[in-house]
């Protein structure tokens, strides 16, 4: 796949049809390709040129679309930023991102904080809305450091180890390898194919900044097909647009589907759908038996990751009726081309199938293509090449499809002047699968905060998902004989309350 050939393709065929509706209003596929030649322009204007680090500021808004568009036709990088992030962390992304230009909504450049922080590393900035772009602020190449990122796709900010989120570059070969892969999966789009306009609408509610949002926005625009941008997942948001459009697949995360199973929704509101897609994180499968016995709609879940450019593993329809019951709780089965293998986390031997262990993936998509790349995950794969995720070897908790790593929130508790000590687990939820929650000692001789101002505290430094549920303060941590945080004890201390 030529990545910028194919869009550019798709764009051309008929420009006046619908392609993306975002808050009911359509955009056709002409105003997509004439808006993305705008923001190539500017951004030529500006001095950014082929290989040049784009920073976008993502959120869930027609207005990005085009720009998404203008660099993946433009041999561009784009350098991720979580538009929903505080203010202050965002800020602190922008000056770590350290890109040449900066793109984001009007609204979001009105945020205090970034636009300084676009001028401390002399980005220039560009606002879009309604269609349009606007320069606010002119480059300073005297201060650009980090300008061209030859070959990369994407930057997709990532909080994949302790510490500061990392950026993790996606080769286009990798997006263009996997954008295939998915396209494989569907009738008509091998790489033969005359591009065409599909009927039908895709429900899109994914977040743009995550690598789930981007990928199921391109593979629906490559194919030709209608998409509805929804700009937060909400159960009546969801259940409006499955009404309206009556797409045959839809999805959102696992915790979505808690929510609207929760909600009763009427049998007939969800007749056009033939299944539900789900991800980004561990499904209990007594919701998807739940989910299909309220509604007859098989949940097919997927296995994927930033550094894959989406899925590896998954739920075809035809396995599900096949295989759901003998492979209950499974991931799914091995995406063509894909491999995969288990190791010993202490010797790294690689182990037997069906044994637990670290999994390792090898992939068209996956680094070079052919290597094994090692992930964070303890999985089983059986002999029919199904995959079973056992639990994080990293300790992250995962909270509704978003990773929290416990150092980073224990380091945003401790940077309170009242915090001596914090410590951070994870709780089992209904809805969310898990959340975190924390145990802190306070500092003596200085006034301790009560649970609501220290949770202000947090908000300005973290994303919401990764505020913890509760904030309990102790006069000591339950500790193990080596004077390390007992994570089983912790635990245990907020369990005991729950009972």
């Amino acid at each position: 796949m030529d990545l910028a050939r194919s869009i550019a393709a798709v764009l051309a065929i008929d420009p006046a049809a619908p392609a993306v509706e975002f808050d009911r209003r359509w955009t056709h596929w002409g105003e997509l390709a004439g808006r993305a030649a705008a923001i190539r322009a500017a951004l030529d204007a500006a001095g950014i040129g082929e290989g040049a680090r784009v920073g976008v500021l993502l959120r869930n808004h027609i207005d990005l679309l085009p720009v998404l568009l203008a660099i993946f036709t433009s041999a561009r990088c784009l350098a991720s930023l979580n538009a929903v992030s505080p203010d202050v962390k965002l800020t602190e992304d922008i000056e770590d991102a350290a890109v040449p230009i900066l793109v984001g909504t009007a609204k979001d450049w009105d945020r205090p904080g970034l636009r300084e922080a676009a001028g401390r590393i002399g980005a220039a900035v560009i606002a879009v809305e309604d269609g349009a772009n606007h320069l606010l602020a002119a480059a300073d190449p005297a201060l650009w450091t980090r300008v061209q990122a030859p070959g990369v796709a994407i930057e997709m900010l990532s909080s994949g180890t302790t510490g500061k989120p990392k950026r993790i570059p996606l080769p286009l070969r990798n997006l263009e390898k996997a954008l295939a892969g998915a396209a494989s999966y569907e009738k008509g789009r091998d790489a033969d194919a005359v591009p065409k306009l599909r009927s039908g609408v895709q429900i899109v509610t994914a977040p743009l900044a995550h690598i789930a949002g981007i990928t199921g926005v391109m593979n629906n625009l490559l194919a030709g097909r209608k998409v509805c941008l929804i700009e937060k997942f909400t159960v009546e948001g969801f259940r409006d647009a499955v009404v309206r459009h009556r797409p045959k697949v839809a999805g959102a995360p696992p915790s979505a589907l808690r929510m609207l199973l929760d909600a009763d929704i009427p049998k007939e509101d969800f007749s056009s759908l033939v299944a539900y897609r789900t991800g980004t994180a561990p499904l209990d499968p007594d919701l998807a038996d739940a989910f299909y016995e309220r509604y007859g709609i098989p949940v097919l879940q997927n296995y994927g990751a930033t550094e894959f450019a989406g899925g590896v593993a998954g739920w075809t329809l035809e396995d599900f009726k096949a295989h759901w019951r003998e492979k209950r709780g499974s991931v799914g089965r091995l995406n063509k081309g894909a491999e995969a293998r288990v190791l010993d986390p202490e010797s790294g031997a690689v182990l037997e199938r069906g044994a637990e262990g670290l999994l390792e993936l090898r992939a068209p998509n996956i680094g070079n293509g052919r290597d094994w790349v090692r992930t964070t995950d303890l999985a089983t794969i059986d002999a029919d090449d199904f995959l079973w995720i056992r639990g994080r070897h990293d300790g992250a908790i995962v909270r509704g499809g978003f990773k929290v790593l416990p150092d980073d929130v224990v380091k945003a508790i401790q940077t309170h002047p009242a915090v001596r000590e914090a410590a951070v687990t994870g709780l089992a939820d209904r809805r969310l699968g898990q959340v975190p929650v924390a145990a802190w000692i306070a500092r003596s001789g200085i006034a301790a905060p009560d649970e609501e101002t220290l949770r202000a505290w947090l908000k300005e430094r973290l994303m919401p998902y990764q505020v913890p549920v509760r904030l309990k303060r102790v006069d000591e941590l339950p500790r193990t004989p080596s004077m390390k945080v007992s994570q089983p004890a912790l635990k245990a201390l907020f369990e005991a309350e729950e009972g």
